[in-house]
C-alpha cells in the first residue's frame, strides 16, 4: 500500500483484555509486513508485557514490541513509542481498544489521500464487562447528554473537527508540531490537534474508521477518569483558551451555579426553589434518556444507571475543572 505503519499503544496492567487488541491488530486488512506494533508499557505488575511474549511467540508473522516507559504517563508513552517506531504513518490506538478489521487500512488510505494532518473516527463504546452498571456506563458514555457534541463518540457524517481519537498521521508532522505534551497528563490528543489546528492542518473525522472502547467499569472508575478530564482540561486551556467549546463549559458552570444556590438557599428562600428547580428538572432529563436507552436496547436496568452515569460525568468533570481552576499544575498522575 505504501506506507510503512507504526501502531503505537500505551499500556498499563492490560493483561485481562490485551490479546483483544493485539489479535484485532493481527486480523487487519492492511498488509503485516508494512505493519509494526510498539508497545509503552508503564511497569504493569499483572503480568501484562509476559501475556504480551506469549502472543508474540504464536504471531511471528506481525511484529510487535514492548519497550518500557518509567514516566508511566500517557504521552510520555506515546513519544516513547514513536522514537521507537520506524513507519512512515503512525497509527496511535489504545489498550482498551479494539480497532475493526479496517481501521488501520482506511486510517492510512485517508491520511495518504490528504483529508487531514490527522484522522481518526468513531469510538463503538462497549461495556468492560456484564454487569448492569458497566453496560449502564457504555451507553451513557455514547448519549450526546452525557457527551455533547463531540461526533466521535455517535456521529455517522464525515466531517473537519477539533479533535479525534487515537488519530493517525505522517511522522513528518511531528517536525511542523512537535512530540506530545508530556507536561499534560491528559487531553494530550486534544492539546496535540489544537497545534496541528494552529499550524494549518486539519483533523478529519471519517466514521468508518471505526473502533471498540471498552468503557470504565464502575461509577468510581468513571468519577477518576472524568474528574482528569476536567481538571487537565483546564491546564490545556490555560494555553489555548479559543479551544473551549460548549460541551466543555456547561458542567463547570452547572457545578458551580448549585453550589452557589446551595450556599445562598439558607439565606434566600428563593434560592432555595431555584435549586430544587434546577435539580427536579435536571433528574428529570436524565431520567428520560435513560427510559430512551432502556426502550431501544430492552434493559430496564438502564433507567437507573444510565442517569447515574451521566450525572456522575458531569459532575466529575465540572468539580475536575473548577479545582483546576483554583489550584496549579501538577505532575499527579492520580
Amino acid at each position: 500500500m505504501g506506507f510503512t505503519t507504526s501502531i503505537i499503544i500505551p499500556c498499563y496492567n492490560e493483561r485481562p483484555t490485551i490479546h483483544l487488541l493485539l489479535d484485532a491488530l493481527y486480523g487487519q486488512s492492511y498488509p503485516r509486513h508494512e505493519m509494526e506494533v510498539v508497545i509503552a508499557d508503564g511497569g504493569s505488575t499483572d503480568g501484562t508485557p509476559g501475556a504480551i511474549d506469549e502472543w508474540r511467540v504464536e504471531h511471528p508473522d506481525l511484529a510487535v514490541r514492548v519497550v518500557e516507559n518509567p514516566a508511566r504517563s500517557i504521552p510520555a508513552a506515546l513519544n516513547i513509542a514513536i522514537l521507537a517506531s520506524s513507519g512512515e504513518v503512525i497509527v496511535r490506538l489504545d489498550a482498551h481498544s479494539k480497532p475493526d478489521r479496517y481501521y488501520v487500512e482506511r486510517a492510512v488510505t485517508a491520511v495518504a489521500e490528504g483529508r487531514g494532518q490527522n484522522v481518526g473516527g468513531v469510538w463503538d463504546i462497549q461495556p468492560s464487562n456484564d454487569g448492569w452498571m458497566a453496560r449502564s456506563i457504555a451507553a451513557a458514555a455514547g448519549h450526546p447528554i452525557g457527551v455533547g457534541d463531540a461526533r466521535y463518540r455517535f456521529s455517522d457524517q464525515a466531517a473537519y473537527v477539533d479533535t479525534v481519537p487515537f488519530g493517525a498521521f505522517k511522522r513528518s508532522i511531528l517536525d511542523q508540531v512537535g512530540m506530545f505534551d508530556e507536561t499534560l497528563l491528559t487531553n494530550e490528543d486534544y492539546e496535540f490537534n489544537a497545534r496541528i489546528r494552529q499550524a494549518g492542518g486539519k483533523i478529519w473525522f471519517d466514521p468508518q474508521i471505526r473502533s471498540v472502547y471498552f468503557a470504565r467499569e464502575t461509577l468510581g472508575a468513571l468519577a477518576r477518569q472524568y474528574w482528569r478530564y476536567g481538571y487537565w482540561k483546564v491546564q490545556m486551556l490555560r494555553r489555548y483558551p479559543r479551544t473551549i467549546r460548549w460541551r466543555q463549559a456547561l458542567p463547570p458552570l452547572f457545578v458551580a451555579a448549585l453550589i452557589l444556590l446551595t450556599l445562598l438557599s439558607p439565606l434566600f428562600r428563593g434560592a432555595l426553589w431555584v435549586l430544587m428547580g434546577v435539580l427536579g428538572a435536571y433528574s428529570l432529563v436524565l431520567f428520560l434518556a435513560g427510559v430512551h436507552l432502556a426502550i431501544r436496547h430492552k434493559r430496564l436496568f438502564l433507567c437507573l444507571g444510565v442517569p447515574l452515569s451521566i450525572a456522575c460525568m458531569h459532575f466529575s468533570w465540572g468539580t475536575g475543572f473548577l479545582w483546576g481552576l483554583l489550584c496549579p499544575q501538577n505532575t499527579n498522575k492520580g
